[in-house]
């Protein structure tokens, strides 16, 4: 934990995450990442900046599947808020809508629920567990299959919602968030949706791994290059 902690602490002094005072919901899906990120600011709270609230909130997307029992209990030992959120988006994505290609639309959906969870729990942020190679494979998405160059900011204000958006393991490699969770037997969820496994986000992770072959320092270079498109990276 004290090698995510570190990578969080740079990322979120770089960006200016987080302040004395807020109120921070943690988007919590059940995967190794989130209940890692959870476990992170657990820790970022106790041991660095007591004076802020960090809430964990799930979306129920509707899966039967879906069980948050060891979520809750990580929640209930460490006296952390736990909010589950019932919705409709499984239904709408697969069973309405019918998408051959689900990912985009979930994302939507689940991020305004989200943030409107945020809002009703009083909180002004929202923390999500993107990852440094998700950054990487957010800018090969974008670049081959919308043709432009785009990548998710590390910090973003919403003006719409008043919300803003922080990713403070946008530093952290997938293998250190992996170790840690295995180490420390945080509670991981299957993800039950019918896409998981074969996405195009997982056609981006098998590219930039065979990349990687070629080049041990293929993800820093490109990494790079998102980070210096713009000072203060933005939305590209």
């Amino acid at each position: 934990m004290k090698r995510i902690l570190s990578y969080m602490r740079r990322a979120i002094e770089d960006y200016n995450m987080i302040k004395e005072g807020d109120r921070i919901a943690i988007g919590v899906s059940g995967g190794k990442d989130s209940i890692a990120l959870l476990n992170a600011l657990y820790h970022y709270k106790k041991y660095f900046v007591e004076n802020i609230d960090i809430k964990a909130v799930t979306l129920d997307l509707g899966y039967v599947e879906n069980d948050y029992t060891l979520t809750q209990k990580f929640c209930d030992e460490r006296e952390i808020d736990y909010t589950i959120l019932k919705t409709n988006i499984k239904e709408v994505v697969f069973d309405i809508r019918k998408e051959t290609n689900p990912c985009s639309l979930c994302a939507k959906l689940r991020s305004g629920a989200l943030n409107n969870a945020a809002i009703d729990l009083g909180c002004n942020k929202v923390a999500l567990g993107h990852h440094f190679e998700d950054a990487i494979e957010t800018f090969f998405l974008s670049l081959f299959y919308e043709g432009r160059v785009n990548c998710f900011s590390p910090c973003s204000y919403l003006d719409r919602s008043g919300i803003t958006l922080i990713r403070p393991f946008i530093y952290t490699p997938e293998s250190t968030i992996r170790g840690a969770v295995k180490r420390l037997n945080l509670p991981v969820c299957k993800n039950p949706c019918p896409a998981d496994g074969n996405t195009k986000r997982e056609e981006m992770k098998n590219f930039v791994n065979e990349k990687c072959k070629e080049d041990k320092y293929f993800k820093d270079k490109i990494f790079h290059a998102i980070t210096s498109s713009q000072d203060d990276w933005k939305e590209l």
